[in-house]
């Protein structure tokens, strides 16, 4: 079972870049990130025609998630994050595929810091490391993928000052992404490649795709359940490359299940 995640950027404006990935990649699922798109915007028809069912949450200019399930339609399991009622913002789906429990999620950007959304993003994050450890306990094999819009470490951003004070990067989130390794998930693409340097992520400006001034911002967590079935990860860097193409990669494993 190939599943990825992929920040599209805008799916109705990169559906092109996105159907040509899906038709050479092959993946089994996909968890998208940031359509951009209200519900009766998403492109289920454009999909369909290329094999796969979804489940998806849009909003309006900005946010929303998605799942996509090759030859199979996603059994939705939920489309909001517990633990505020109050929040409106489309950035968690979760589905089962296959018998395979499967969440995608865009976690806030947090900027600027200090401020509201710096602390809508600490609070969010408080809510998926609670969220996660319920699906833990389920025993159910689970993968949280999607843009955690966290840093994890230092090596996962190239030599710059320019991001120093930016969320990201800052200690509060690092430690919120830390707490959910120490739950007992796995960083697939870290337990894949444990010393080489990543990046899922290159900002438009300053030349940073060509000069490989990436981030590491898009990760796949996986329940114990799943470690010892991780036959690959990788990232599909060239993805980045092509005309129009999102500012992030798609990111994906292989699970022997």
């Amino acid at each position: 079972m190939k599943i990825a995640t992929f920040n599209v950027n805008n799916i109705n404006r990169r559906l092109d870049n996105l159907l040509a990935w899906l038709d050479e990649a092959e993946p089994d699922v996909v968890c998208l990130q940031e359509l951009k798109a209200r519900d009766h915007q998403f492109p289920a028809t454009a999909l369909a025609n290329a094999g796969y069912g979804a489940v998806w949450r849009g909003e309006a200019s900005w946010n929303g998630v998605a799942i996509l399930a090759r030859g199979a339609e996603p059994v939705l399991t939920a489309d909001e994050l517990p633990g505020d009622p109050e929040d409106k913002q489309a950035r968690y789906i979760e589905a089962a595929v296959n018998g395979v429990v499967i969440a995608s999620l865009y976690a806030p950007n947090g900027n600027p810091q200090p401020g509201p959304k710096f602390d809508y993003k600490l609070n969010w994050g408080t809510r998926l490391i609670e969220h996660a450890a319920e699906l833990l306990d389920s025993g159910l094999p689970v993968v949280l993928a999607g843009d955690y819009n966290i840093v994890p470490e230092p090596r996962d951003i190239y030599v710059t000052t320019s991001y120093r004070d930016n969320a990201l990067v800052q200690p509060a989130p690092r430690a919120q992404f830390a707490r959910l390794i120490e739950q007992g998930w796995t960083d697939a693409l870290r337990k894949r490649f444990p010393d080489e340097t990543l990046y899922t992520f290159w900002d438009y400006m300053r030349n940073r795709w060509e000069r490989d001034a990436g981030l590491r911002l898009d990760h796949l967590l996986i329940s114990k359940k799943l470690v010892r079935k991780l036959k690959d990860a990788g990232i599909d860097r060239d993805v980045r490359s092509e005309e129009g193409a999102s500012d992030h990669a798609p990111v994906w494993i292989e699970l022997d299940v």
